[in-house]
């Protein structure tokens, strides 16, 4: 049968989230050969076998604004190049947030940072989404459901209590965070981040999960630096206002990748 090439232009795909989400919704489909996704052209190319029509009606169901941009045969189509670099390189940056997780959330609790911890929690976060991708490797439909439930509620609960403590801190006289520990540790997360981006710049295939990640891992860098800059301030001012507005949007975005991770999970029922 005849391999075609199909792009869809998908509106609402802006993070790798989405692209997790319709990773599910279309990884029954027998008739898929390989997905590569394009998030900041917010673009999906699809090579399959037979009609688009099915693969178009299950993006729909999404309601993400799709739109079918056409067909072409494809030529010389290799649906294993790559996979291995690709899974050796997703190990590696689960390991590296793993660990960034674990020295982040401790110091940041020893610290009495409650910016550390909230970025500690960022870090599972993509550690739960890294796992996520490779687990969805060969994995059935329900374990994958089962996973991706399990993860985005653990996370949900963890970023609610992280919120909760951040409020009543806000409230309560309280210790000024060692801001020496914030600037030295949250530094050490943007090495960690920018080393993840190296190593996933290795991977050559349109056909991974590569650029999402990076988009990913790329965000991160942006909060390791709110981070070292809420040091910065505490430092300045002397006060612990500012690691607490920095851990409430660090939280805040912890939890909305938790609500993802749970709309990843149904959309793949």
């Amino acid at each position: 049968m005849t391999m075609k090439k199909s792009k869809f232009f998908i509106h609402k795909m802006d993070c790798p989230s989405e692209e997790q989400i319709i990773r599910m919704k279309l990884q029954d489909l027998t008739a898929i050969q390989s997905l590569e996704f394009d998030i900041p052209r917010r673009t999906l190319t699809v090579y399959h076998a037979g009609d688009h029509a099915v693969i178009l009606e299950r993006l729909n169901s999404l309601d993400f604004d799709t739109r079918f941009e056409g067909s072409v045969q494809a030529d010389g189509f290799d649906t294993e190049e790559g996979s291995g670099l690709q899974r050796r390189l997703l190990w590696q940056v689960l390991a590296i947030n793993l660990f960034f997780f674990v020295l982040e959330v401790l110091t940041g609790l020893l610290a009495h940072s409650m910016g550390l911890v909230a970025d500690s929690l960022d870090m599972l976060a993509d550690a739960l989404v890294y796992g996520l991708a490779l687990h969805a490797v060969g994995g059935t439909l329900a374990r994958k459901n089962s996973v991706a439930r399990i993860s985005g509620y653990f996370q949900m609960t963890l970023a609610v209590a992280g919120f909760m403590e951040v409020i009543r801190r806000f409230i309560s006289a309280g210790p000024v965070p060692s801001f020496q520990t914030m600037i030295l540790i949250s530094a050490l997360a943007l090495a960690g981040n920018v080393l993840c981006l190296l190593l996933l710049q290795k991977s050559r295939s349109r056909e991974s999960h590569m650029q999402a990640s990076m988009i990913f891992t790329s965000n991160d860098v942006i909060v390791n630096a709110g981070v070292i800059g809420a040091g910065v301030l505490v430092w300045l001012t002397g006060s612990k206002i500012p690691d607490l507005v920095i851990g409430l949007m660090v939280f805040g975005i912890v939890i909305r990748g938790a609500v993802r991770i749970l709309k990843l999970a149904r959309a793949g029922k």
